[in-house]
């Protein structure tokens, strides 16, 4: 019998999400389209690989399974999923149509509804995917600025000028790894360091788990004003979550740039790079970004329903009350248990579970929590990614975690952790994430010289 939202669950029999992996497997390469809803994220024998359904915050896997969501899509669902007013809207569009030959009018209405709502956004373009817009921006800095170098921080897609700075850059040319270089957040001094005199743009996301210390990002919008250098967020993550108009309307500093994706559409494929007029014009001629399914009107239908429900409902608000309900309510359990390994850190909106490396191997203990977890009937991959979760699902939760810790702190006592698995533990996703192909600072430079 399937399992349902229960503390006393046994593991679920994932038998038919394991048929599929074994069709699967070598049918499409690495088996999943999207690298964080893979099985190397979670422990595999375990939890389940494939859903069919989802209603609210809760899903079903194809084994009839069900389970409180915590991954909400991996971003997009803000609402949740199967809301009503926005399955409503795409309903109503697709009895007109999905993509034309010519132009739509939500093209106009949804730019509109982004002017009036995003700072930055004096225009407005539409793409389908995160790495389409980040990638139209940085084209965008280089044709505007002249220069050629992007200096990162943070996830920006798949894209070679961005991948090119991680260790999984096979494929992309020397030539183009020579043009992009990060910086450490929350670190001007690193930041004006990477920057030189054929920097075209600093794209940053604005917020991951760490908080923007006070006068960092308007300290490095004045660098990069002072350097000729555009300034782009990536609010992937924080757009439409953070606030309606992104971390740049929470935290007060509008970049030159900005991009969004994940929730503005309540999980239909829809990205948006905007900013200053003055640069976003050169996409009338100089900058070549068109694409045919940039005016799917599915999508945009979505995104006009989406946002004025995050609007009227204030979801924002709802996300950090409950967010810091949640973060709250754990941080108490921790405490309660004298755990002080494990970490809830982040935005109220999407918090992270963190294990020190002093108790054993994070992976290990994030794999033992999960399997937990998922036992009770929490899709659970580290991290609390709220959408429109109401009180029940966060006390759920926190009771789940007040079971499982104390498993967790009998393990890591123990030393035995791993051998309670069931399954195949989590993988990282990058082997190295930080201090990655950064320039040497000046003093570095001139010990060289």
């Amino acid at each position: 019998m399937a399992n349902r939202i229960a503390l006393d669950n046994d593991y679920p029999s994932i038998a038919e999400s394991q048929k599929l992996w074994e069709r699967a497997r070598d049918l499409i390469p690495a088996g999943t389209q999207t690298l964080a809803k893979g099985p190397g994220q979670h422990v595999d024998g375990v939890s389940p690989k494939y859903l069919a359904r989802g209603k609210g915050s809760h899903v079903w896997d194809v084994d009839g399974n069900e389970y409180i969501d915590f991954n909400m899509a991996i971003g997009p669902l803000s609402l949740g999923y199967a809301y009503e007013a926005v399955d409503r809207a795409i309903r109503a569009q697709l009895d007109s149509g999905i993509t034309f030959s010519l132009m739509h009018p939500l093209e106009v209405e949804v730019a509109e509804l982004v002017r009036s709502v995003v700072p930055c956004a004096e225009a407005v373009r539409f793409s389908k995917t995160g790495c389409d817009a980040t990638t139209a921006a940085v084209r965008l800095a280089r044709a505007f600025t002249g220069k050629k170098k992007v200096v990162c921080c943070g996830y920006h897609g798949w894209h070679d000028w961005y991948i090119a700075v991680t260790d999984r850059a096979a494929g992309i040319p020397d030539e183009v790894k020579a043009l992009s270089f990060t910086f450490n957040y929350n670190d001007l001094q690193s930041a004006a360091d990477a920057i030189d005199d054929d920097t075209a743009c600093v794209i940053l996301e604005p917020m991951v788990f760490e908080a923007p210390k006070p006068g960092f990002l308007a300290g490095l919008k004045q660098l990069c004003a002072e350097r000729g250098v555009l300034l782009v967020f990536d609010e992937m993550w924080t757009g439409f979550r953070w606030a309606i108009g992104g971390a740049q309307e929470a935290y007060g500093v509008t970049p030159d740039l900005a991009t969004f994706s994940k929730a503005i559409a309540n999980g239909m494929p829809l990205s948006v790079v905007c900013g200053r007029a003055d640069v976003m014009k050169l996409c009338d001629k100089d900058v070549f970004f068109f694409t045919t399914f940039g005016g799917e009107a599915l999508s945009l239908a979505a995104a006009q329903a989406t946002i004025r429900e995050l609007i009227d409902k204030k979801v924002p608000d709802h996300l950090h009350r409950m967010g810091k309900l949640l973060r709250d309510g754990l941080d108490a359990t921790l405490a309660e248990l004298s755990i002080d390994w494990v970490k809830c850190i982040g935005h109220d909106a999407r918090t992270l579970v963190t294990f020190d490396a002093k108790a054993g191997d994070p992976l290990i203990m994030k794999s033992l929590a999960q399997q937990e977890m998922v036992k009770r009937g929490v899709l659970w991959s580290g991290f609390h990614t709220l959408s429109y979760h109401g009180m029940d699902e966060i006390g759920y939760v926190l009771a789940a975690y007040r079971q499982i810790l104390p498993i967790l702190a009998d393990a890591v006592a123990k030393k035995d952790a791993a051998a309670r698995l069931r399954g195949k533990p989590v993988e990282p996703v990058f082997r190295r994430t930080s201090q990655f192909n950064m320039k040497p600072t000046r003093r570095e430079r001139a010990k060289r010289e």
